[in-house]
């Protein structure tokens, strides 16, 4: 079985058994993917006592826990694990049945082909990226928290690796064409440039990201494309599915 739901942000009580029973019946042979926001890699330096908590509690599950990247994530931490082959494509095991699905990978998952790519602009950032060792960072700090406007702090609540870099869109092409441009699901963080204008008009901005997908969404032959980030659950179109706390199964 694979079951995929949305942006989690450290907060995985969807996976209780109260909340979601279908566990009960799970094994480690079957899976739920997270469309980005893992969240459970986030505090600076090593494992805190809550993250180590929730990660070993995850890897508890009877099932095995799946993840792309969003933007909310620690990207210092989560690529400092070794990369290693998984089911046909490059991952981060953070526990033994707890897995990042890196970028452009295509995994072969219960006889799914499954196309991975995280990532995603952050929106949460008017008042801009500060930087700590900024001799004016203390003073423009205080005042985007007085004028309460959202802002974030490099490696510490926003990384530069957000959005993709040109070899990991580039890997992600040739994974693709390897497998004939045709994968049972695709599975993002963010989605195509178009599909945010359906979402939400002009309030969400084209980027590099959202217009690689755009490219991918013309090109690429998928049965379903599941992704997060902007958290709503809406079927977009028959075949583009936003999640953000349903828990659907695919497989």
């Amino acid at each position: 079985m694979i079951y995929i739901t949305g942006d989690c942000h450290g907060n995985f009580k969807r996976f209780s058994k109260d909340v979601f029973p279908e566990q009960k019946e799970m094994t480690k042979e079957d899976y739920v993917i997270i469309c980005g926001d893992f969240g459970g890699i986030w505090d600076k330096g090593e494992e805190s006592r809550t993250e180590k908590w929730w990660l070993d509690w995850l890897a508890s599950k009877t099932f095995t826990t799946l993840f792309v990247d969003g933007n909310h994530e620690n990207f210092d931490r989560l690529y400092s694990y070794p990369m290693e082959a998984w089911h046909g494509g490059n991952a981060h095991k953070i526990r033994d049945s707890v897995v990042h699905l890196m970028r452009g990978q295509v995994f072969d998952i219960d006889g799914k082909k499954i196309f991975t790519f995280g990532g995603a602009s952050s929106h949460d950032i008017d008042g801009g990226i500060l930087e700590p060792d900024d001799p004016q960072y203390k003073k423009r700090k205080k005042e985007l928290d007085k004028g309460w406007l959202p802002y974030r702090i490099n490696h510490h609540s926003w990384w530069a690796q957000e959005l993709p870099s040109m070899e990991e869109m580039e890997e992600g092409l040739r994974n693709l064409a390897t497998n004939g441009k045709s994968v049972d699901y695709i599975v993002s963080h963010c989605c195509a440039s178009s599909t945010q204008v359906l979402l939400g008009g002009s309030t969400f901005k084209p980027d590099v990201l959202t217009d690689y997908f755009e490219e991918l969404r013309q090109k690429v032959r998928f049965k379903k494309w599941f992704f997060g980030h902007y958290h709503d659950n809406v079927d977009v179109s028959a075949e583009e599915i936003l999640l953000y706390e349903q828990i659907i199964r695919i497989s």
